[in-house]
């Protein structure tokens, strides 16, 4: 009986070792998929798209010497347009623009800053500075949306206002106003 029990337990052991996984399943932005534990999972020489790498950064020359150029480059970030989504390139390169006078830049950055970004929350002191600069050149929509930022700004700064004046009172109310349900006593904590 031992010598059977033995014999099974080796031939057990024998079958989990020939089917031992070789592989490992991997997940990255291509998909998952099941690859060889052997295999480099990141190649980072390797251009999956070399085309739009080229027109990429051809763009970006441009874009260090025309604000249009920059505007360009910022849109095509922000709308994932024959380039990956990047909320944050968009912003920089829109405000290149908007830095060098470009008045459609300043308006998108008075929304963007106005409306809030993505993960950005809303900025009305901002979107105020650059609606000013698009609305003295003249444009029509950033001085509607001049006055929305300014509103909204006003409304921000006596929410700060309120938040500022009532905050000490609730430090001090927090400090005796709630009791505590445990306490320490002799025997350790006990319920009150």
């Amino acid at each position: 009986m031992k010598f059977l029990l033995l014999s099974f337990l080796l031939a057990s052991l024998a079958a989990g070792a020939q089917t031992a996984e070789k592989t490992i399943r991997i997940c990255d932005d291509m998909g998952c998929s099941d690859r060889p534990r052997n295999s480099a999972t990141l190649d980072a020489t390797f251009d999956a798209n070399p085309e739009e790498t080229r027109r990429i950064a051809a763009l970006t020359q441009l874009a260090n010497k025309d604000p249009k150029a920059a505007f360009d480059l910022g849109l095509r970030y922000f709308r994932g347009d024959g380039i990956k989504r990047d909320s944050y390139q968009a912003l920089r390169w829109v405000r290149e623009a908007g830095d060098h006078g470009n008045q459609q830049a300043q308006l998108a950055l008075g929304r963007f800053y106005l409306m809030g970004l993505e993960e950005m929350g809303s900025d009305p002191q901002e979107a105020e500075k650059w609606l000013l600069l698009a609305s003295g050149s003249g444009n029509k929509e950033a001085k509607k949306l001049l006055a929305e930022a300014q509103a909204a700004k006003k409304t921000d700064q006596e929410n700060y206002w309120w938040r500022e004046t009532y905050r000490q009172s609730w430090y001090g109310w927090w400090a005796t106003g709630y009791v505590y349900y445990w306490a320490w006593g002799p025997s350790g904590w006990y319920y009150r």
